[in-house]
């Protein structure tokens, strides 16, 4: 019976070894097939802990602290009932010192969880950063993550920091409910920090979008038009095993002209040091005053004074005397008269030569000389009658 047993087992298991491919197996190594290394069994699932798990509960308290800011002191102190409400559910202990400003969670004997007290951490640094309480509490889902970016050690000029971070939140927050809606992420920038929360991927998609605006690499608006496009490429079946590079647009980074920095010119170097300017009782010196008693100086000085005010009070009084002026008044033209000017200037010349004529015509007349007309006696034939 053995002998049989043992046939139809190596039966089978031939059977079964046809079905299934075979593995190169390697000699010394525990290459065995496990019982998880199954293609029907998800490995990225998370199970919601049962508390079956973990029956005895934990052998040490763990305890997680951190600070916040005094603006978030009233906020806080009005919101953390709920806070401590949504902890207590898990077994989690929570305290809020406004002495010394921080908050502070630890394990107790209910918690079961192990991983819990890590996402009661996570929770109260998202409070600190200025994450409302409703959202916050998210964070104790099992399938919810959360990144906090820091953003303020990216770069050094504190006018380029303030303008990238608005490119990242854009106007009217556009930019970033966009953001939030295509990585299914909740983002908060606030501060020298941005506080994500998500799943791992999104998370992943937003620290890169964020750490490339922040740097100068890429504009947000570049990488929503990207994800964009992942978006519709995803749901073709398809394109699933194929690079999506040829598809997806390469932004070129344009070089700005940027304003030239001014450099001083280096003056040529002396060892000895520049002459020493004159001090006030060298000035005083130099033009007498020094040497006047008190009064003197006194009287100088007033009089200096008056001349000052002298000039003020003529610059003012003409300021108000400007206002009383009357304004230039238009001149009316004669709607008759040419408008052409080299009309104007023609006629003009020849009114000029008009006048200079009968200018000259009238002193001529004046200056007639009456024996130019007389007629003279003719001396040649007296002589010939003497002869």
């Amino acid at each position: 019976m053995t002998d049989i047993t043992e046939e139809e087992n190596g039966i089978i298991n031939g059977a079964e070894a046809d079905e299934k491919p075979r593995r190169t197996r390697h000699k010394g190594k525990h290459d065995k097939d496990k019982p998880w290394d199954d293609p029907s069994i998800d490995h990225w699932k998370i199970d919601k802990f049962d508390h079956s798990w973990n029956e005895s509960g934990m052998l040490e308290v763990s305890s997680f602290s951190t600070l916040f800011p005094q603006y978030r002191e009233k906020y806080l102190q009005d919101c953390w009932p709920i806070v401590k409400g949504a902890l207590k559910e898990h077994g989690i202990g929570c305290e809020l010192n406004l002495v010394e400003g921080c908050m502070t969670v630890s394990t107790t004997r209910k918690t079961r969880d192990p991983y819990i007290i890590v996402k009661a951490r996570d929770l109260i640094k998202l409070l600190s950063r200025s994450v409302p309480a409703p959202q916050a509490i998210k964070i104790l889902n099992d399938e919810m993550q959360c990144d906090i970016i820091k953003i303020a050690n990216l770069v050094r000029n504190k006018e380029r920091f303030v303008k990238r971070r608005q490119h990242l939140v854009g106007p009217n927050s556009s930019t970033l409910k966009a953001l939030e809606i295509l990585t299914g992420c909740y983002i908060l920038v606030q501060g020298n920090t941005v506080a994500a929360m998500g799943s791992f991927k999104g998370l992943k998609q937003v620290r890169k979008v964020v750490e490339e605006c922040i740097l100068n690499k890429m504009h947000p608006v570049y990488n929503i038009k990207i994800l964009m496009m992942k978006r519709e490429l995803a749901k073709d079946p398809a394109l699933a095993n194929e690079n999506w590079d040829r598809f997806l647009p390469q932004f070129k980074k344009k070089n700005v002209k940027q304003k030239k920095v001014k450099t001083k010119e280096k003056k040529s170097y002396t060892p000895f040091p520049p002459p020493q300017q004159p001090s006030k009782v060298d000035e005083q010196l130099a033009s007498g005053e020094y040497f006047l008693n008190d009064t003197k100086k006194q009287a100088k000085k007033w009089q200096e004074k008056q001349e000052k005010q002298a000039e003020k009070t003529a610059i003012s009084k003409k300021k108000r005397d400007e206002a009383f002026v009357p304004p230039e008044e238009p001149k009316i033209q004669d709607p008759n008269t040419h408008s052409d000017t080299k009309n104007d200037v023609a006629a003009l010349a020849s009114s000029l030569k008009k006048k200079a004529k009968d200018f000259g015509r009238q002193k001529a007349a004046e200056n007639i000389d009456a024996n130019a007309y007389i007629a003279a006696p003719d001396k040649s034939s007296k002589k010939r009658s003497k002869r």
